[in-house]
């Protein structure tokens, strides 16, 4: 059983640059992470509001309607860093479009000046849209459009959500990995009891097995089909 510690993560911010890199002038507002472990959810989750020190664009608004308002009590990223590294660290985390939030990850953490490895140096990071371009070449693969290919049920989302949108990736990804990577055998298990079972279903070589011929009527009824399949499709084989 694979014991990989997986952290499905997702963010929310004040909006994206849309000049140069997304995260330039602008900051995180929300965290959602939500653990794995043997492919299942441990309900051992992070989630946390960020107070941006700075507004929040309409646009951003629109997208997971998080105000300035609800924001003026909320912590800053230098006070939930230390939690947040506990929590990812010794993990490999899980991201949909992932040079999106590590981008904006890896400016807070230069912003503390504090000579912290860059997100990517500390976690091995899986792109979930780059597994969907793969399997879904040419298709629109939004985590909506997946979630709705996938038939994951959604109607509790009206507005995106770091924490919502991070359980939401988690089944999907659970999903697109759902298959076998390997054979477990176990090797306890006493061998040669089982080649002493088994001789017994093996034929001796003195048993002669007997032929059981095709009658006429089968003959008949076989070259009859054969030349239906001549005359009725693209035949290469009679």
């Amino acid at each position: 059983m694979n014991n990989t510690r997986i952290v499905i993560l997702d963010t929310e911010t004040t909006g994206i640059n849309k000049t140069s890199l997304p995260y330039i002038n602008h900051r995180i507002i929300e965290i959602g992470a939500v653990e794995i472990i043997n492919r299942r959810f441990t309900g051992n989750n992070f989630h946390v509001y960020i107070q941006p020190n700075r507004l929040i664009e309409p646009e951003a608004l629109k997208v997971h309607g998080i105000t300035d308002n609800f924001l003026k009590d909320k912590p800053f990223f230098k006070d939930i860093f230390n939690e947040f590294l506990k929590y990812i660290q010794h993990s490999t985390l899980v991201i949909h479009n992932a040079a999106f939030d590590v981008g904006f990850m890896n400016q807070e953490f230069d912003m503390l000046n504090k000579n912290i490895k860059k997100i990517d140096r500390l976690c091995t990071i899986i792109d979930t849209l780059k597994i969907a371009r793969k399997l879904f070449p040419g298709k629109k693969n939004t985590l909506d459009a997946l979630c709705t290919r996938y038939k994951i049920n959604k109607s509790h989302r009206d507005l995106h959500s770091a924490i919502i949108d991070a359980y939401l990736l988690g089944k999907l990804y659970l999903l697109m990995t759902n298959s076998q990577e390997s054979i477990c055998f176990n090797h306890s298990i006493d061998n040669s009891k089982i080649y002493q079972k088994s001789k017994k279903f093996i034929r001796s070589k003195d048993i002669v097995l007997k032929t059981l011929y095709a009658k006429p009527v089968e003959l008949a009824s076989h070259i009859t089909y054969l030349e239906y399949m001549k005359n009725n499709s693209f035949c290469i084989w009679k």
